[in-house]
């Protein structure tokens, strides 16, 4: 009987313990004040004073700048907001959200309430952790006076402060402005601001619409996460990766401005080595997966460009795996690897929007710059215009060449991007098992005929429906972490390798300016953590009533 009192009385004490872990804030640029309480009905004013004046409760380094092995401290003791809460942010302006040196022990999850717009000018996570942003709109043009933002949202790792990691950014809407079809050439190289850069490691940019931006998202992080995020609208390039470890899956690129003399890409990158020059490191083990790149979806686009599809003309490029993507550019360059070890570029569709040059467009593993030939390649079960690789090192088969004429043959409507697959196509039942990814780039489980079919998608007879759904990501965020206290790539950094636009035959004219799937980065719900133990004791104490 004791030992049952004992363990009930533990239980409710655990009980209050796990409910107390977690509290809600809320923040109303409209009705709040800066002597609130954060309470739903006495809301503090903006977030940017939220944080500025030390209303959360974190930890920092002891002593700066910076050292492997330091330790953390208490900041901001006492403080209402502790680990593991969430802020709700209303509609109105928030100012200019900046997280600098707040490593929280558990999430702290800052998002909009349900049915509130909150708006910001830019956003800035600087060595912290365990930080989640949910559904907040940022803009400049949010400010009550409109200037110049190179960078609206930036989540980085600094020697002097400290690494950045697990942090969030997901289902925000990034913009310089929401017009610019007035836009001069001038204006989009003198206006437009780069959308989201990170660095550090775990990583999460997921379900972000980004639109008239500069360069869209830039990911100089490690075991990261890149998902399901839509550019529209860029005079930049529409994605760069330029850390090891992450993951580039089910992304739209589309819409290229072609306003300077930078060689866009929809997705590009390069490697830089311990002497700090260009091509003579390595980028390791990134995937890109399902990501969808479309050139324009107006042909009458005011400043449209000839778009690069994935370029990566600075390697060593090792173990990349690059699959399911569909690419529709107006270029030369499809899918061009230069420098590449142990990589496969497999089941990808490639075509031109049209039949003026340049184009159409290849896929293309090659030797590194200085020469030094790809080693242990594939590329395999790919349709596109055409194909390019070098002789040694890459073993080619089960491609299919489709024809600028013949788009009609094979497409269901190519001239809308639709590039699902006829029945009846050449390109049925013509790849190889080996290397194919088991869906498509719809989560259409492969074979569906005799054999794999080449190409993003598999043929499916329509109506068909799959219990898989749309497919999910697998990122390599749980590897090894990078070490910490490096400087992050510079997101959106106007200097860039060369990028290799230019003729037909070299491609290597310089260019001017060089918690799906990724579970330790979404957070717990408050308090599930401390629920396991509680459930525990629970079936104890039943056991025990049972004697």
């Amino acid at each position: 009987m004791r030992a049952t009192t004992a363990l009930l009385t533990l239980a409710f004490v655990f009980t209050g313990a796990t409910a107390a872990q977690a509290k809600d804030f809320y923040v109303d640029p409209l009705k709040g004040s800066k002597t609130g309480d954060g309470s739903a009905a006495k809301p503090w004013r903006t977030i940017e004073e939220v944080i500025a004046d030390g209303k959360v409760e974190t930890q920092s380094w002891a002593s700066l700048p910076y050292k492997a092995g330091a330790k953390l401290v208490v900041k901001n003791a006492g403080a209402p907001i502790k680990a593991g809460d969430t802020i709700y942010l209303r509609s109105g302006y928030h100012g200019a959200l900046s997280i600098i040196s707040h490593y929280n022990a558990k999430t702290i999850t800052i998002v909009a309430q349900a049915g509130q717009a909150p708006k910001l000018k830019s956003v800035l996570v600087r060595s912290s952790k365990n930080w989640v942003l949910r559904g907040l709109q940022v803009s400049p043009e949010f400010a009550p006076t409109w200037a110049v933002v190179k960078q609206m949202v930036s989540v980085e790792s600094k020697s002097y402060t400290g690494p950045v990691e697990l942090v969030t950014v997901d289902g925000c809407l990034v913009r310089t402005v929401a017009d610019t079809s007035s836009w001069t050439a001038a204006e989009w190289v003198a206006k437009a601001g780069n959308g989201i850069g990170f660095g550090g490691t775990k990583i999460t940019i997921k379900n972000n619409k980004l639109k008239n931006v500069d360069f869209g998202i830039t990911g100089g992080g490690t075991h990261s996460l890149v998902d399901r995020n839509v550019v529209e609208n860029f005079s930049g390039d529409g994605m760069r990766g330029l850390g090891d470890h992450t993951v580039f899956s089910y992304n739209t690129v589309m819409n290229c401005y072609d306003v300077d003399a930078n060689h866009d890409d929809g997705f590009q990158s390069w490697s830089v080595g311990t002497d700090g020059k260009v091509g003579t490191g390595t980028v390791t083990g990134v995937v890109l997966r399902g990501n969808l790149i479309i050139n324009y979806t107006d042909p009458n686009q005011k400043h449209r460009g000839a778009l690069q599809g994935i370029g990566m003309f600075d390697g060593t490029f090792v173990s990349w795996v690059v699959e399911n993507n569909v690419i529709i550019v107006d270029h030369y360059h499809g899918i061009s690897l230069y420098g590449v070890k142990s990589s496969r570029v497999v089941n990808n569709t490639v075509i031109d929007p049209n039949s003026v040059k340049p184009g159409p467009p290849w896929i293309k593993i090659t030797n590194h710059k200085n020469g030094t030939a790809p080693t242990g390649c594939t590329v395999r079960n790919n349709l596109a215009t055409a194909f390019t690789s070098a002789t040694t090192g890459v073993t080619e088969d089960h491609n299919v060449t489709v024809k600028m004429t013949a788009l009609g043959t094979y497409f269901v409507n190519a001239a809308k991007n639709d590039l699902h697959l006829k029945v009846g196509c050449p390109a049925l039942d013509k790849g190889s098992a080996t290397l194919a990814p088991k869906i498509d780039r719809d989560g259409v489980p492969r074979p569906q005929g005799s054999a794999v079919d080449v190409g993003a998608y598999e043929w499916v007879k329509p109506g068909t429906k799959f219990d898989s759904g749309a497919p999910n990501s697998d990122a390599a965020a749980t590897a090894d972490s990078a070490a910490p206290g490096s400087d992050s790539a510079a997101p959106g950094s106007e200097a860039g390798p060369d990028d290799g636009a230019g003729t037909a035959t070299d491609g290597t004219a310089p260019g001017t300016r060089a918690d799906d799937g990724c579970d330790c980065q979404i957070p717990a719900t408050p308090g599930a953590a401390g629920a396991l133990p509680l459930l525990a004791l629970l079936v104890l104490l039943m056991i025990l009533l049972r004697r």
